[in-house]
């Protein structure tokens, strides 16, 4: 089968493409036909060594899948042969990536594609939508009516955490660039506030007046001062990016105010906290709520491309969806 694979951790360009033996699924395994696959950038770090986890050569990159099942395993209850199904916790802590013609795929990590729904789409907002609700929920713990501030909402996983909230009750305040505020607006986000604006502080104190119960930094800014002034009694802080930051935490007045904050990365999440964000997520691409703002359609052969591309943060509220039915790079982006 085709893939894209390492022989060996390192920059963009190890990235090899060419024929592998095909994957053979064990007995609670689902093995895949795969359409289509992306880049996060989680998927940079695990290649590049920045983030260490078993990997065994070669070993093939990719964390997200979209495609059919070929042949499900007897302990692989609820599928069967040419079921449409994603996944997004592939290429980590030992299993093989999704970056190829055929994956195998644990069935406790695999769910079905709602009808209706293009695979493109899915597999578009598969991790953005997933760490969003791990954020929100999972670890910020949020209720309807709370205000919660997401930074960085412009961004895929920060588009991502404004429609769960508002479609789980919460008023959202964002902040973004300006560019980008009509986009969050229509994304249900109640105050859009521009994250150059010099006196941001003081527009998300009036944004929220009574504080925030949680702040959701999906831009990896890491602004401790002002996230722990701005929360409100109880309040809480989680914070998903920025591997290299390094900050002070105000200590005094987070405890005095009995706030938290949480972090957490979604390669490390459990396979029941992500199959109870995956029912969230269908239900909000079956209704169309939950979609990419930009797809742009590259073959598998461009894998080292959409790296490099990634990590020179190119690719802000755009994904780069690798088809592997095409074999030569094209313009196919689609607004």
């Amino acid at each position: 089968m085709r893939a894209a694979y390492l022989e060996e951790l390192g920059p963009p360009d190890n990235i090899r493409i060419g024929e592998l033996p095909a994957p053979v699924p064990g007995p609670n395994d689902v093995l895949v036909d795969v359409i289509a696959v992306t880049v996060n950038n989680v998927d940079t770090f695990v290649r590049s060594g920045a983030w260490r986890t078993p990997v065994e050569f070669p070993f093939v990159v990719g964390r997200d899948l979209v495609g059919t099942v070929t042949v499900a395993g007897p302990g692989a209850p609820g599928f069967k042969a040419g079921d449409p199904v994603w996944s997004n916790s592939l290429g980590h802590g030992g299993r093989q990536g999704a970056a190829a013609e055929q994956a195998v795929v644990p069935a406790d990590r695999l769910y079905h594609l709602p009808d209706g729904v293009r695979p493109e789409d899915a597999v578009a907002v598969a991790h953005p939508a997933a760490t969003a609700y791990l954020a929100l929920f999972t670890h910020g713990r949020l209720r309807m009516g709370e205000t919660v501030v997401v930074i960085g909402a412009g961004g895929n996983v920060g588009a991502a955490t404004v429609v769960l909230a508002v479609a789980a009750g919460a008023r959202v305040v964002a902040t973004a660039s300006a560019d980008d505020a009509d986009y969050c607006r229509g994304l249900g986000a109640d105050e859009v506030l521009d994250y150059r604006d010099p006196e941001l502080a003081g527009r998300l104190r009036q944004a929220c007046p009574g504080g925030a119960d949680l702040y959701v930094d999906t831009a990896g800014v890491n602004d401790l001062e002002g996230a722990v002034d701005l929360l409100a009694h109880r309040g809480r802080l989680v914070l998903m990016a920025g591997l290299r930051t390094r900050k002070v935490l105000p200590v005094g007045p987070l405890y005095l105010k009995d706030c938290t904050v949480v972090g957490f990365a979604i390669s490390q999440a459990g396979t029941g906290e992500l199959a109870e964000a995956a029912v969230t997520i269908n239900r909000l691409l079956a209704d169309g709520r939950l979609r990419p703002r930009v797809s742009e359609f590259l073959p598998l052969s461009a894998m080292a491309g959409a790296h490099r591309r990634v990590e020179a943060g190119e690719t802000h509220g755009r994904r780069l969806i690798l088809r592997t039915d095409l074999r030569e790079t094209v313009d196919l982006t689609d607004p």
